[in-house]
């Protein structure tokens, strides 16, 4: 049959990304205590199309994710996007993959278990000179206690649940579990499923007692990030979704160029 994509286009321009966007796709991913996780992801993936040729082959993309779906990790990326360059004939590939990370949390005192799930991001990109690139994200959901608040107030302080963006670049094998652990230690209080009595009790109190801005949040986590020789580039960024104003509080750092 002929094939329209290949066909030569007059207009002599190259496209920087053509691919699929948003295709929902059962994903396995790794998980530092089960093993392996079962999740479903939202996933884009692109190639660069020289300017000699009309369009690209969109079901190579979906077979190459058929091809991978039984383990989707940050150790199967540089496979991925191999596959994608050779089956495509491109001289550079790009994926996002964006899926929910469930972890089972257990409550502070009574220890009550439940699932508390986080969204997680894998971007992955290789040039055309074989050069891979990958990021891992998180984004975890905190609560915060204004310090302001605490100090002027007679009684008591605004709280807010809140969310951090965590992305980083490093030299080995980054755990999810990792990079969310890092991320909770850094706000008032962790957020979590399931609270019994004497857990939210001691909840508002840890909170209470570990008042922090957006702009605290980001320097704690900014500043373990900056010993950690295992990590090369991150960002972070925390919002909170305030409870007094008509708006969000927000901040954000960055280690350098990305």
């Amino acid at each position: 049959m002929k094939d329209i994509q290949s066909q030569h286009d007059f207009r002599n321009i190259p496209v920087d990304k053509v691919g699929i966007k948003d295709i929902r796709y059962p994903i396995t991913v790794l998980d530092r205590k089960n093993g392996f996780q079962h999740t479903v992801a939202s996933i884009n993936m692109y190639v660069v199309l020289p300017e000699r040729y009309k369009g690209t082959h969109m079901s190579r993309f979906v077979e190459l994710l058929h091809l991978f779906r039984s383990e989707i990790s940050l150790k199967e990326i540089s496979n991925i996007l191999d596959q994608m360059k050779k089956h495509l004939k491109a001289a550079s590939a790009h994926i996002e993959i964006t899926f929910p990370y469930f972890i089972e949390k257990k409550a502070p005192i009574s220890n009550s278990p439940g699932l508390m799930d986080y969204i997680c991001v894998i971007i992955g990109s290789s040039g055309h000179d074989g050069r891979l690139d990958l990021v891992s994200e998180v984004i975890v959901p905190v609560s915060s206690v204004c310090p302001c608040s605490k100090e002027i107030s007679e009684a008591g302080a605004h709280n807010q649940r809140g969310e951090v963006r965590l992305s980083t670049r490093f030299k080995k094998f980054i755990w999810i579990e990792d990079m969310i652990e890092l991320v909770e230690k850094s706000a008032s209080c962790e957020v979590y499923s399931v609270l019994k009595r004497v857990d939210e009790k001691h909840v508002t109190e840890q909170g209470f007692s570990n008042t922090k801005f957006v702009e605290d949040i980001v320097r704690d986590v900014a500043e373990k990030l900056k010993k950690d020789e295992n990590v090369t580039w991150f960002s972070v960024s925390a919002e909170n979704f305030e409870s007094i104003h008509n708006h969000n509080a927000y901040a954000f750092i960055t280690s350098g160029r990305r």
